[in-house]
């Protein structure tokens, strides 16, 4: 393609992946031309509700501010995922995954170096709820907003309707970038003789032409997959989840937190997410362990709703990736390009980290294809590196009931990094040091990993332990406790934060 050329970039289909790519691409090439085609007739899967923190660096670059949209979305703070029933060690049936902080270096090496003491048998305290402000934030129901005289930032991400980001993004991205909007049905894809996407054609017959084209058709992957052709890589075979039953709630009369729950049931979780008009609620689950009436009796007995005559809504998920999220002139964002199980909230993460990596190797290549193939890599290595850390929540259970439970915590389906990290823990190793040798902090930070290993209690037993040297330089955990009851001193509570976005 000719870079000094206005190219026509065309987007099939809407929500909030496509909507991301159309405001991402249209802010950083407003010399292009932006086009989307978005069915009026097929709806969005929109259930997911949670983000990481890259979600605030979206906002940001497009120079948007959360009392803009957060109000717009029912959107809710998210200072990380709170687990409930995974482990049932004593004093390990829940922890909290937090997102980091400019705070944690104080107390990180401390809580490394407890986890490497227990770990090789020293009776010291290494549950990580106590190492990190934001799980205290999570418990108080403070808000991740620091004020004024704080001069600290937090990493938090966002609980919203995903459904009303997607209009919100419909609207920033025709009325302020100028992308063009098409609202009919894509009826066929048309290739040209060197198999390349022509034309997108629509249900009145028009033809809509492009030079280059991003697939945003969800698990149809209208184009990448049907038209193209592309391989679906399955990671069926060590993420068994495959199918999810969701349904509203009423929010906690107590007051809404800053966190994801994660409970643990029979054969999956149920995720709780706190929204400013309501809680979104669901069960993953695998259809081999559990029927789908069978699933949505267990949710509504978890959320006391076996009377309610609230409607549960049925998905069906497909898990795994396309062999190459770019495909001669196409690029698959979102669901048509792959889909890892939402327990630790990547799908919006992972568009993000597409079609910015995508517009860097695009843009640095003249607009043509020579970054492709590292491109691809780089992508791929992401969807495998986060499928690592979601297949270890599985393989690292320790429940011990149920067939689903013991078939996650049995199955050697595991890649060569996962193998090396479990090891590495196990035997007593550095494990940040693990993580940074093998180049996957990117994915996952070695906090992350300390504390997913931690907060299942995968220690030796307690009547294994022994008391710790005298000479070993352990934390006062009362002064850590001090440290961060006095930094959530500068902390609102949410419902005030909140109320202050309105």
């Amino acid at each position: 393609m000719n870079s000094t050329k206005a190219l026509h970039i065309c987007i099939m289909g809407g929500g909030t992946a496509g909507w991301m790519a159309a405001c991402l691409l249209g802010k950083r090439w407003p010399q292009h031309r932006i086009t989307v085609i978005e069915s009026p007739e097929i709806g969005i899967i929109g259930v997911g509700e949670g983000s990481t923190p890259q979600l605030r660096a979206f906002f940001e670059t497009l120079g948007i501010a959360e009392a803009e949209w957060m109000p717009a979305c029912n959107a809710t703070y998210k200072a990380g995922i709170s687990f409930h029933g995974w482990s049932n060690k004593p004093g390990f049936e829940s922890y909290f995954h937090p997102f980091q902080t400019e705070l944690d270096h104080h107390t990180v090496p401390h809580f490394y170096f407890h986890t490497r003491a227990r770990r090789t048998g020293r009776d010291v305290w290494a549950h990580p709820d106590r190492f990190f402000l934001s799980s205290q934030l999570a418990k108080l129901k403070l808000a991740p907003i620091p004020n004024e005289n704080f001069p600290f930032d937090l990493g938090y991400g966002y609980h919203f309707d995903a459904n009303l980001v997607g209009a919100y993004l419909r609207g920033y991205a025709t009325g302020k970038l100028n992308v063009d909007h098409i609202a009919r049905t894509v009826v066929e894809v048309q290739l040209d003789a060197n198999g390349r996407v022509a034309a997108l054609q629509l249900e009145d017959g028009e033809a809509v032409t492009a030079d280059f084209f991003v697939d945003c058709s969800g698990f149809r992957s209208t184009i990448m997959q049907q038209a193209l052709g592309e391989r679906f890589l399955s990671f069926s075979d060590n993420l068994f989840n495959d199918s999810a039953v969701a349904m509203p709630t009423p929010n906690d009369p107590e007051g809404i937190t800053c966190q994801t729950k994660a409970t643990a049931l029979s054969a999956g979780w149920a995720w709780h997410i706190p929204l400013t008009n309501r809680a979104g609620n669901g069960y993953v689950y695998s259809s081999q362990y559990i029927s789908a009436d069978q699933a949505e009796t267990e949710l509504r007995q978890h959320l006391g709703m076996l009377e309610s005559d609230v409607e549960a809504r049925h998905l069906k998920m497909k898990v795994g990736r396309v062999a190459n999220s770019w495909v001669a002139n196409c690029l698959a964002v979102g669901l048509s390009q792959g889909f890892i199980e939402p327990l630790e909230a990547t799908a919006l993460h992972i568009v993000q980290a597409t079609v910015e990596g995508f517009a860097d190797a695009f843009e640095a290549g003249g607009f043509s294809d020579v970054n492709r193939d590292e491109f691809n890599r780089s992508i791929g290595a992401r969807y495998d590196g986060i499928r690592d850390y979601i297949v270890a929540h599985y393989r690292l259970n320790t429940r011990g009931d149920g067939e689903y439970w013991r078939a996650n915590a049995n199955h050697d389906n595991l890649s060569d990094s996962l193998k090396a990290l479990m090891t590495c823990w196990f035997k007593g190793g550095e494990l940040d040091v693990e993580v940074q040798r093998q180049g996957i902090s990117k994915y996952y930070a070695p906090l992350s990993w300390h504390c997913l290993f931690a907060g299942y209690g995968t220690f030796p037993d307690q009547n294994m332990l022994f008391p710790a040297e005298p000479e070993l330089p352990l934390a006062d955990m009362g002064r850590i406790d001090d440290f961060i009851r006095r930094c959530c001193l500068n902390f609102p509570s949410l419902t005030d934060a909140m109320a202050e976005l309105n």
